[in-house]
């Protein structure tokens, strides 16, 4: 909608109210903004991640790699690269310049989650199921994996062994969950048994643990700004955490304490929460329920609820908050089609015009004395043949006005039917010809291993182990 028409005061809302918009490609099961907020990552149970272009609700681009289900999505800083982690126990660094694989990881087990470095795309953090997290450097062509820890560094121990009590305890931690912060400096992890530990990067040591409730931690979070934290756990609370400043503790790390800022949840139903997501300004948090269709939206600082979003009757999953506006979108587990809340700004026609009126009823309108004049058809033929010479430049996008970033990578258009919404699968068989594409077609990636992919295609011979030649006509 142009901005013009719309009034100030509706957009000056912070927080979505009613469901506006649908987009379905696929089941979808994650979803991620990038930075900027103009494209919408969504990974697919089939292994597919589709992005979405925001403005035009189309399929910017499809990248094919995973043969399961998408866990997690990482965007980095600069909007170029993808990172994308998988039930299929891999991970895989996408180029969406020409949507090609620059680096394929693989585990010796299956990915919960794992996220880029803030500022460096060849670092990545990922947390394993049943087993310690790993750091792991691509900028090798082999990439290099080191193990995290995943007992809590206990300050009341001062260096002395622990108990047997407290080592049998330690002996059960696993790592749910692993994200950076706001510069890339330290990890912090989350685990099943509800501590939270922070992690050096350089070292991979960790600096300070602390405990909030028995309950699991699913999920963390940083807000925009990198100052706060929200917390997700099993114990049916969602903690806002203010995370202090890392880099000036002075070697002192017994100082270091993260405190919690506020709790969010439901009194009346102690509803179980799927995801949960801070606003762009973090004055507002949201969530998905178990086993319910309603996402919640609550005030930060207050921690009161402001609004319970309502439309589909069925329950969501992930849900994501756009970098800058008051949008919110969320994936449903029954549909996998992804639903998307906003605001209904009422469009302000008098914008188009100075004189534009508006009126209430039908008024009698009196025409100008040359406004209905008949013009010479040398006249009107000359106009129209001057405006076909006119170059008309569709590729070329012109600089948003207030974007400060111009030189930030902009994704390249990929004008190809398939990658349309379209769930049939279709190719071009002639002028105006289509037919669907056969169930195996450009599948040939899931034969063998990633590195020699192409290799293995341009060499595919048939099946029967002979070259088919042309068959020559017999002469009568």
């Amino acid at each position: 909608m142009n901005l013009s028409l719309a009034d100030p005061f509706v957009l000056a809302q912070d927080y979505p109210d009613e469901l506006t918009g649908k987009l379905h490609s696929g089941h979808s099961a994650c979803l991620r903004f990038n930075r900027k907020g103009d494209f919408l990552a969504s990974g697919r149970l089939d292994g597919t991640i589709v992005i979405f272009d925001i403005e035009t609700n189309g399929v910017a681009q499809k990248l094919r790699g995973h043969t399961r289900q998408i866990q997690s999505l990482s965007w980095s800083h600069d909007g170029r690269y993808l990172l994308s982690s998988s039930q299929d126990w891999k991970c895989i660094l996408w180029d969406l310049k020409d949507g090609s694989r620059i680096r394929t990881v693989r585990f010796q087990a299956p990915v919960y989650v794992a996220e880029l470095h803030p500022f460096n795309h060849l670092l990545f953090v990922a947390s394993l199921f049943e087993d310690d997290p790993v750091l792991v450097d691509m900028s090798l062509k082999k990439p290099v994996k080191r193990i995290l820890p995943t007992i809590p560094r206990r300050s009341d121990l001062a260096g002395r062994e622990p108990n047997p009590k407290q080592a049998a305890q330690d002996a059960k931690q696993a790592t749910c969950v692993t994200i950076f912060t706001a510069i890339g400096n330290h990890i912090i992890s989350g685990t099943n048994k509800g501590w939270i530990n922070v992690i050096e990067t350089e070292t991979c040591k960790t600096i300070h643990s602390e405990k909030f409730g028995s309950g699991m931690i699913v999920f963390l979070r940083l807000s925009p700004s990198g100052r706060e934290m929200i917390v997700n756990s099993t114990d049916k609370l969602i903690r806002a955490i203010q995370l202090p400043d890392f880099s000036q503790t002075d070697g002192d790390n017994d100082q270091l304490t993260l405190n919690v800022q506020n709790t969010f949840q439901d009194i009346v139903n102690r509803y179980s929460w799927n995801d949960v997501a801070f606003s762009p300004s973090s004055d507002y948090v949201t969530a998905t329920t178990y086993m319910e269709h309603d996402a919640f939206i609550w005030e930060n600082n207050q921690g009161s609820l402001v609004k319970i979003l309502e439309g589909p009757k069925e329950e969501l999953g992930v849900i994501e908050w756009h970098p800058s506006k008051p949008w919110v979108a969320a994936c449903g587990l029954e549909s996998g089609d992804i639903f998307i809340w906003s605001v209904i700004a009422p469009q302000k026609w008098s914008a188009l015009a100075p004189d534009f009126v508006e009126v209430e009823e039908n008024v009698e309108y009196v025409e100008l004395e040359d406004e209905f004049d008949i013009q010479p058809k040398e006249e009107i033929h000359k106009r129209r043949m001057d405006q076909e010479d006119e170059d008309i430049d569709v590729l070329t996008m012109d600089p948003v006005k207030g974007d400060v970033e111009q030189n930030t990578f902009r994704m390249p258009i990929l004008l190809d039917i398939d990658n349309s919404e379209s769930e049939d699968e279709v190719i071009a068989v002639g002028p105006g010809t289509m037919r669907r594409k056969s169930p195996g077609a450009g599948k040939e990636w899931m034969d063998g291993d990633d590195d020699d992919e192409q290799e293995r295609v341009a060499q595919k011979k048939p099946t029967n182990g002979t070259n088919r030649s042309r068959t020559k006509s017999r002469k009568r």
